[in-house]
């Protein structure tokens, strides 16, 4: 690679993951705060994300970049969750990052304190009941980004 080529990176237009982790979350915030999970809604909520932040991404001004953006969207139920990528790349102009978020969710020590609260207070149970409906109904979405500079 001719060294013209390299001369004409600069690492302050380069892709910083802080500033589009935010950017990302952002987007997920307003997107999903209210989101239910709904396994048929699923494909083209994730495909309206991948663009939106993308979008966003672009507005930033990485126009030396090719962005790629990687969106998973599962319903919340208490289990784990790895997602994995294996790129090649330029480790000098190349980057990523990733955030998650999810909805609807109380913490489980909340939960069981909630609860039992209930039953101490000899309140109908449909409380306890409707607070799990709450966790039915939440999702989780990870999100990573990639960032691979155009020479």
């Amino acid at each position: 690679m001719a060294s013209s080529t390299r001369a004409s990176f600069s690492a302050a237009d380069g892709f910083r993951p802080s500033v589009v982790k935010d950017c990302i979350h952002a987007v997920l915030k307003e997107e999903l705060a209210n989101a239910e999970y709904s396994p048929e809604e699923i494909p083209q909520l994730t495909k309206r994300l991948s663009e939106n932040i993308k979008d966003k991404l672009k507005e930033m001004g990485f126009d030396r970049y090719k962005m790629v953006v990687q969106v998973v969207i599962g319903e919340q139920r208490g289990e784990g969750v790895l997602m994995a990528a294996r790129c090649f790349w330029d480790a000098d102009t190349d980057n990523y990052t990733h955030d998650v978020f999810m909805n609807g969710l109380i913490p489980l020590e909340n939960i069981g304190w909630r609860c039992r609260a209930v039953t101490i207070k000899r309140e109908s149970k449909d409380k306890c009941q409707s607070l799990s409906c709450l966790l039915q109904d939440s999702l989780f979405c990870v999100v990573a980004a990639f960032g691979c500079f155009y020479y």
